[in-house]
């Protein structure tokens, strides 16, 4: 009798014995991007009834729906079909809308979102510049511009590049999805948000409430022993604000009054 067939790793997948890193990431960040956004809409006194939020980076939109549920109007933006594809069959009639469109040049127009949210995205972009910009243009003055990324460590270095895309035993990502150069130092991301017009107001670290968690979920998960939905509880990320950021970090900016066009 065989056993049972290896898992493959597959982003952006609707195969069920693929191994989708993206996805199992925005499952497991979920809480503490909710978390965060609950706090920055309460520090700009934003509220999310009446306004209109735009997610970059959506994946299969389980962050655009957080948001729809909070009252905002969302548009949830990617660059893969397929992702596009996944969030219109889990859709629950939450009325967003969904666009396949990369985030170095979005299809939506000027000043036109009171948030924007960038996710999956800064950490993988070769042009972290142009992202920023597209999201400063869409943005209207005074509204905020929140993500959540990696910085460059030796230990984000070796969880991203190594356990989660070259180590055989915790491996959920595709080779080269991360490389060092792509990802940033908060010192680094807050010059690119000034560049771009926008003005930085915070930075939050987050991690693994216990890394032996996180370790027994990417190993349970490529041996098929563990499902995705498994995968939140047994990480349980948590933020916390007042530390350095060693790994994972999120942050928020306020889109200045006047933004550079680019020609």
């Amino acid at each position: 009798m065989s056993g049972p067939t290896a898992p493959y790793i597959a982003l952006d997948s609707a195969g069920t014995a693929a191994v989708d890193g993206r996805h199992i990431r925005a499952l497991t960040f979920q809480s503490v991007r909710m978390e965060y956004l609950r706090r920055v809409l309460g520090q700009l006194s934003l509220a999310a009834t009446g306004s209109r939020a735009l997610v970059v980076g959506s994946g299969r939109g389980l962050l655009a729906r957080g948001l729809a549920r909070l009252g905002f109007e969302v548009v949830a933006a990617d660059p893969s079909p397929a992702a596009t594809a996944l969030s219109l069959d889990a859709d629950d009639g939450l009325g967003v809308t969904y666009l396949t469109t990369p985030a170095e040049e979005l299809d939506a127009p000027d000043d036109s979102f009171d948030l924007v949210y960038c996710a999956d995205t800064l950490e993988i972009t070769e042009r972290p510049d142009a992202v920023l910009g597209e999201a400063a243009r869409v943005l209207r003055p005074g509204a905020a511009f929140v993500y959540d990324t990696v910085n460059r460590t030796p230990v984000s270095r070796l969880i991203y590049l190594g356990a989660f895309q070259a180590f055989p035993g915790t491996r959920i990502m595709p080779r080269g999805r991360y490389a060092a150069h792509r990802l940033r130092r908060p010192v680094e991301l807050a010059e690119s948000l000034d560049r771009a017009g926008l003005s930085a107001k915070d930075v939050s670290a987050f991690k693994p409430r216990d890394v032996r968690g996180l370790v027994r979920a990417t190993r349970g998960r490529r041996r098929g022993t563990l499902t995705d939905d498994q995968l939140p509880e047994l990480v349980d990320m948590v933020l916390e604000p007042e530390s350095s950021p060693v790994v994972t970090y999120l942050g928020y900016a306020v889109r200045r009054e006047l933004v550079t066009r680019s020609c």
